[in-house]
């Protein structure tokens, strides 16, 4: 059967149409409700209009998307916010204040964008669904404070845009500060998200993110030596400094997901802050080998860096045991190792440059004379 939008009622509406009501869980708007025909035993949701509503409670959501005719597409992840006041712990949580640019993904029907221009930022909203972008647009219309882009994230460049309009704040003689990001991101490209925006330290000072519940506490707050600790959270301390802010219920969604969120805090380190190895991109190719064999030793796992008696014996020069694995490993850890290992690997190289410089040339080779 076709996903269907309750229809939008009033009370009187209710008791003319020769209905019986069931209640279902109230929600902010009014209550949501399943009518039954007495004659034909159909049956119909519905949503009865309360007296009093907030500005992007259920009613105001369901009042937008039937605007244009749309339904939440599970493709794209869209679940929507429906409770303001989570809309408003999320902002206070980025600590947003006059002036500042944030970068939104998903702004859907605009609910957290409103509280995000009433805290007096400057907006950068992207949003993948061209009716959703559409929609933002004509109901912020009247403001200069937001910037819809109709894309996709994961294929976005955001360097680029978000460092435009911080220039066009200096130029307009703001006060020169990093650009923030506060969002309700689709639960299924969380680690896109994370891994797009983290190194950008140079850029933003904060993100904080409406994520799965159980995939904030696994970003957040793993336990090492455990299934849940893995690469991404050297990534993540390596860049940042998380924090589990606030959980957040299902019922607060439409539509409902089977799980409830919660509010991540990523406060990004500069790149002057970045743990000091001689190549990110080589630290994380030893650090992702090493948890390619999770259960693994390292000294079996890295064998493509060293060999394992040089593996054993770095693993010993920075007081970790011989027989390590990478879940046992804090991100400080894994910078020591990088660094010795790429030391054995230099004297290895001078070693094998020297051998070459010094060899005998072949019998048959003429030697040339000075």
């Amino acid at each position: 059967m076709a996903n269907t939008i309750p229809t939008l009622v009033s009370p009187q509406t209710v008791t003319s149409l020769g209905c019986t009501v069931n209640h279902n869980p109230s929600v902010s708007a009014g209550t949501r409700r399943t009518l039954i025909n007495r004659r034909t035993g159909s049956r119909v949701n519905v949503i009865t209009r309360a007296s009093a509503q907030s500005k992007d409670d259920y009613y105001a959501t369901l009042k937008a998307l039937n605007s244009k005719n749309r339904f939440p597409r599970k493709s794209l992840g869209q679940h929507y916010m429906l409770n303001s006041t989570v809309n408003e712990k999320l902002v206070d949580a980025a600590e947003v204040n006059e002036g500042d640019v944030v970068l939104e993904i998903g702004p859907g029907t605009g609910s957290l964008t409103h509280v995000l221009i009433e805290a007096g930022a400057t907006v950068l909203a992207i949003e993948k669904d061209p009716h959703m972008a559409s929609l933002v647009k004509e109901r912020f219309t009247s403001t200069e404070s937001l910037k819809v882009l109709e894309e996709d994230f994961t294929k976005f460049c955001v360097r680029s845009h978000v460092t435009a309009l911080l220039e066009n704040k200096c130029m307009l003689g703001v006060e020169a500060r990093r650009a923030k990001v506060v969002a309700n991101i689709p639960f299924n490209i969380t680690k896109d998200v994370v891994k797009q925006l983290l190194p950008m330290g140079d850029i933003f000072s904060e993100v904080v993110l409406l994520l799965q519940d159980e995939t904030a506490l696994r970003l957040v707050e793993p336990r090492m030596q455990s299934s849940e600790y893995r690469s991404i959270n050297i990534f993540i301390n390596y860049y940042a400094d998380a924090e589990y802010k606030f959980k957040v219920p299902r019922t607060n969604f439409f539509p409902q997901p089977n799980v409830d969120a919660a509010v991540v805090s990523f406060k990004l380190k500069q790149p002057a802050d970045y743990p000091a190895v001689s190549s990110i991109t080589s630290f994380f190719s030893m650090v992702n080998s090493a948890f390619n064999g999770k259960r693994k030793m390292l000294r079996k796992t890295l064998v493509h860096m060293c060999t394992s008696p040089e593996i054993e014996a770095a693993l010993e020069s920075v007081a970790l045991p011989a027989t390590s694995r990478p879940e046992e490993l804090t991100v400080d850890d894994f910078v020591k190792l990088h660094n010795t290992i790429v030391k054995v690997q230099r004297c290895w190289k001078k070693f094998q440059n020297s051998k070459t410089l010094t060899k005998d040339p072949p019998e048959n080779e003429p030697v040339e004379l000075g």
